[in-house]
């Protein structure tokens, strides 16, 4: 009986998957070849506990979050580490279960502040006398005074709160003084069809949380909360600025399949949980009837099998001159960094950096000479630096 069911599920995936590549083309970043472009890695500094982001605050230096709420400056010449002291109101993460915490960080050279995402902890006890693990994808920001983030001003908390630890989404863009932030739907799937609640959508507020009066609710979108400018995302873990068009674009965790990069546009919606990009239930099961739909926005960009996508940059800089205005990504299941030749707002090549070297790989940003600086996902982390 259990043999039978098994060749059924694997006989189900095949067709899906059949079916689905019949009618749409999709990526499998397995068949890419590796870069001819010659680099090195260099380990940086080491001991970081399960870091989820970096971000540049001048020449030398980056800050760092760890997911149970580590806060560094690094030197990034040296690896010297110095912790700074916080009182953000996160969830904890034992490295075991789970996978919300202190998440995402940028820092704003034009008004100073840092910018943070996490998984707001509310820390209520219930009518039962048990303290509740509710929680929520949370905005704040605040000054770095002396090694300590002063002046904490809380931005968003998504409603509502939900006892779930899994898909908060929390990467950060700035542009133009407004604050784009991506909001997982927490697994809840279809909460990311309504717009009256914050999971399952991409944010814009200005910088100082005020609500901008372009968004989509003031726009003919009346039901939509004010804060929301997209919706129907699963687990979007990258976001950053176009240098080729200054629009901002995502990537997006699909299931099983169906990771892909898309633009941000005003009212958009990416369909999440009535289609699924390509992607199927874990079990092997089809999400929907049809990976796309029409009345969608489409991505740009779609995997199958999945790569678990995580951050995404254009590279700027002169250490890789053959890359420039490309676009980067990691991979966490495919522990590769990828790059993404693009020309006139389109893909036209894909090649592997590199794999298998560093893990997992969670974060990346790139400085100001095109080097380019890497977060690993484990216990007992490091931060590396790609470059010539």
């Amino acid at each position: 009986m259990l043999k039978n069911y098994i060749v059924f599920i694997i006989y189900l995936t095949f067709f899906n998957l059949s079916h689905v590549n019949s009618t749409e083309t999709f990526s499998d970043y397995k068949k890419y070849p590796l870069t001819k472009s010659k680099f090195k890695l260099q380990k940086i500094t080491n001991q970081l506990n399960f870091p989820w982001a970096l971000t540049f605050i001048d020449n030398d230096n980056l800050i760092i979050t760890e997911k149970n709420g580590g806060l560094y400056k690094i030197n990034k010449k040296t690896g010297q580490k110095q912790a700074i002291k916080h009182n953000i109101q996160h969830i904890g993460y034992d490295g075991n279960s789970g996978q919300g915490g202190f998440l995402d960080t940028y820092f704003n050279s034009k008004d100073g502040f840092l910018y943070f995402t996490y998984s707001h902890d509310f820390k209520e006890i219930m009518p039962n006398k048990k303290l509740s693990k509710a929680s929520s994808t949370a905005i704040a920001r605040g000054k770095l005074i002396k090694n300590e983030i002063k002046d904490l001003e809380i931005l968003l908390i998504a409603k509502p709160k939900l006892v779930t630890n899994k898909h908060f989404g929390s990467r950060i863009a700035i542009k133009n003084n407004f604050l784009y932030v991506t909001f997982g739907e927490r697994g809840k799937g279809m909460i990311s069809q309504d717009p009256t609640k914050h999971p399952g959508s991409i944010i814009r507020i200005k910088t100082n949380g005020k609500i901008p009066t372009d968004n989509p609710k003031f726009s003919g979108n009346k039901e939509w909360l004010p804060e929301i400018y997209a919706i129907g995302v699963r687990n979007p873990q990258g976001i950053t600025v176009s240098p080729h068009d200054n629009e901002i674009y995502f990537s997006n965790h699909g299931p099983r399949g169906g990771d892909h990069i898309g633009q941000v546009k005003s009212g958009a919606n990416y369909g999440w949980k009535d289609i699924a990009w390509g992607g199927t239930k874990y079990s092997g099961f089809s999400i929907g009837k049809v990976p796309f739909k029409k009345k969608y926005d489409k991505p740009i960009k779609t995997w199958v099998p999945s790569i678990a996508i995580s951050s995404i940059q254009f590279y700027d800089g002169d250490i890789f001159p053959e890359w420039k205005g490309d676009l980067i990504v990691c991979s966490l299941n495919g522990k590769s960094l990828i790059r993404l030749g693009y020309k006139d707002n389109e893909i036209i090549d894909e090649e592997i950096i590199f794999k298998n070297k560093i893990g997992r790989i969670r974060d990346f940003k790139i400085d100001k000479k095109g080097n380019i600086f890497l977060v690993n996902d484990k216990r007992n982390a490091e931060l590396w630096k790609l470059t010539r």
